[in-house]
């Protein structure tokens, strides 16, 4: 059976292709994620997305490839992995009680084909206190998250409702990807067993 590859060190997303199933395999990608300025967000994940699978896919040209990409915008600026326990802090004042959007790029690609789509979700946080915030930023686990928290972990507290796929805010819009496959004729199937 053709190969299906990740081109992602993201725990998250490989746990999702887990989850239903899919059997893959993972190579990070290492391209430069330099974007060209002026660009939607909607136009920036997808082309991350698209830079990324691209990368591996040189080198697997019989093989479907998935690049994929997560940012949190607000108020039309990307917030991205913060640098530090400051830079964290400012983000989640930001996003208390309000509304933002996480947009996930997904781009497969076999031979010479590539789809390249986005999700787009809108996330409604509750207030939080100085002492959620402090307490959160303790944990450790904002760090390595876009916008400074992780809806699949302990930043789950502070949600208040989401409108649109709540798998794209977690990395990976895995209903779609898994219909965007089949359109571009991958074989594989959902829900085998890993036993």
């Amino acid at each position: 059976m053709t190969q299906l590859i990740l081109a992602s060190g993201s725990p998250r997303r490989k746990e999702l292709l887990e989850q239903i199933g899919l059997v893959f395999t993972v190579e990070v990608s290492h391209a430069d994620e330099t974007i060209s300025p002026g660009m939607s967000p909607e136009e920036t994940v997808m082309q991350l997305a698209s830079m990324k699978a691209a990368t591996v896919a040189k080198d697997h040209e019989n093989s479907f490839v998935v690049g994929a990409d997560t940012i949190v915008v607000l108020d039309e600026e990307i917030l991205g992995k913060p640098s530090d326990r400051e830079e964290a802090k400012k983000m989640l004042q930001r996003l208390s009680g309000r509304v933002h959007s996480v947009y996930t790029g997904v781009a497969v690609t076999y031979e010479a084909n590539e789809y390249v789509f986005y999700e787009k979700t809108n996330v409604t946080f509750w207030e939080l206190s100085e002492e959620e915030m402090n307490s959160y930023l303790d944990t450790g686990e904002p760090f390595d998250k876009a916008g400074a928290y992780g809806i699949q972990g302990a930043g789950a507290v502070f949600v208040k409702k989401i409108d649109g796929d709540y798998f794209s805010v977690v990395g990976l819009p895995i209903a779609s990807l898994y219909r965007q496959l089949k359109r571009l004729g991958w074989q594989g199937t959902a829900f085998s067993s890993h036993s």
